[in-house]
């Protein structure tokens, strides 16, 4: 390609945002393998997917028409390889496919689909789209890939047996939020090329408010964790951090670093003591920006409730994968200026988090456990990214370790990001899912690269106007964007 009261108000809609959620055969040109049997220990997630403990309500498949106007597009639901799916053709099919990839569901056993937010979009503009429920739960990347790419595969035949007969797609785009991003971003990497036992050789991909530093995320989650404890003065003596000690220590923090954390966990809630833990968070998820004072409050609840993890990830690895040996933990400089001494006796001092060797290795049976977002694609495409500002469940510093990575494997150019103010996890309105899809489409199939925002500009980006260029506010977040700060008027 070429190429604060406030604050405690928003601080609760935040966290109820949080919670809330985020056949075989022919099409599209790609491949699909048998997978072979693994040459390990079964993990914990692997003996989960063996016993049956994840289930589809096949009631739940089917899906109404956006409306009257919609009344004539071919709706077909059913279960493809324990995975449960959707698929929509409009009558004026273009001939092109985009495969959307949900987020993450939790450690629930129920399997369930979701339609595109960008779905009237894509009907209006003769696309057909496909979504899987995965045939798993919890933080199942690997499942997601091979699941969404064979049911891409899947296409046609899904079609003849409901009575349509059509052409092999011309183009399959992939796209998806939150993990739905790690899955887009790893499915068009070269690793996945190589390794996966479906692979679709996607003209474009969207990943939005994605995982796209994979791993980076739970060194993040861990850096969190001890950096808390450690500025509470009850830092961890070994990591990962005994259960049994995690509530003593968060039961101190809360009492060191905030006023009163359960009346207001917000920044005006900290005490002088909670302030370099706020320059701590701010630098660990992307640096200085605009809404990041916003949203501190709304996600301490949820990244403190992760400080007992042990690093396998809820069982999708056998060996922790948590990493905190290249993490440099600022509160009185930012990157690239000299540590101040009171950082480097605080680096000198915090617990480091040493993963197990190969923890996340690549395998004999196809993907690894958690699939890797290397910046390597594996052909010339086009890729848009869209990140919030304020997200610090996946902070856009994901976004940041993406580009740098694609800048490392000579595939900057074919990359465009862009940044939106709002306070919480792919708290997108749809005209934002809209425009960034189709600023990917666009791009590929007319070869006009669309305008972004330099994520690697620290300067820039902790511009208070920053991130006002491709933020769209309206449905359905009306009310939380009404707390944002206004943009300048052009």
């Amino acid at each position: 390609m070429s190429g604060v009261k406030r604050a405690v108000s928003l601080g609760t809609v935040i966290s109820a945002l949080i919670l809330s959620g985020c056949l075989s055969g022919g099409g599209g040109g790609g491949n699909s393998k048998p997978a072979p049997a693994p040459s390990e220990p079964l993990t914990e997630q692997q003996k989960r997917i063996q016993d049956g403990f994840f289930v589809i309500d096949e009631s739940q498949l089917p899906f109404d028409a956006l409306g009257d106007a919609y009344a004539g597009t071919s709706r077909w639901h059913g279960v493809l390889n324990g995975a449960g799916y959707r698929v929509e053709v409009p009558e004026n099919w273009n001939g092109m496919l985009v495969m959307y990839a949900h987020g993450y569901r939790g450690e629930v056993p129920d399997l369930t689909v979701d339609n595109p937010p960008m779905r009237q979009y894509l009907l209006d503009n003769g696309y057909a789209w496909a979504a899987s429920s995965y045939s798993s739960n919890f933080y199942d990347v690997r499942t997601g890939v091979e699941d969404t790419n064979a049911l891409a595969l899947a296409f046609n035949d899904i079609a003849e047996q409901n009575g349509r007969s059509l052409p092999e797609p011309d183009k399959i785009y992939i796209t998806g939020v939150s993990m739905g991003g790690h899955i887009a971003g790893a499915a068009i990497e070269r690793e996945t090329q190589q390794t996966a036992n479906n692979f679709v050789p996607y003209a474009g991909a969207a990943p939005m408010c994605g995982v796209m530093g994979d791993t980076e995320l739970f060194n993040y989650f861990g850096a969190y964790s001890l950096a808390l404890f450690e500025f509470a003065g009850v830092g961890a003596d070994a990591f990962p951090i005994p259960a049994d000690e995690v509530p003593g220590k968060l039961e101190a923090a809360r009492e060191a670093l905030w006023v009163d954390y359960d009346a207001n966990p917000n920044a005006n809630g900290l005490t002088a003591a909670g302030a370099p833990f706020y320059a701590t968070l701010q630098n660990l998820s992307g640096g200085p920006r605009p809404i990041y004072p916003l949203s501190f409050g709304g996600f301490q609840g949820l990244l403190q409730s992760l400080a007992g993890d042990n690093g396998t990830i809820k069982g999708i690895l056998n060996e922790p994968v948590i990493d905190t040996t290249g993490i440099t933990y600022r509160f009185q400089t930012l990157p690239g200026e000299p540590l101040s001494s009171a950082e480097q006796g605080f680096n000198n001092t915090i617990v480091q988090a040493v993963p197990a060797a190969d923890a996340n290795a690549l395998r004999d049976d196809g993907l690894r456990l958690i699939p890797k977002v290397n910046g390597d694609l594996y052909a010339d495409i086009p890729v848009v990214t869209v990140h919030t500002l304020g997200d610090l469940f996946v902070p856009i510093k994901m976004q940041q370790i993406y580009r740098q990575r694609m800048e490392e494997n000579g595939w900057g150019d074919n990359l465009v990001q862009r940044a939106v103010r709002a306070p919480s996890h792919c708290d997108f309105s749809i005209a934002e899912f809209n425009s960034t899809l189709d600023a990917m489409l666009t791009w590929e199939q007319d070869g006009v690269k669309p305008a972004g925002d330099d994520l690697l500009d620290a300067e820039l980006m902790a511009d208070p106007a920053f991130g006002c260029t491709f933020t769209q506010d309206g449905f359905p977040q009306e009310g939380v964007r009404a707390f944002m700060p206004a943009c300048p008027e052009v």
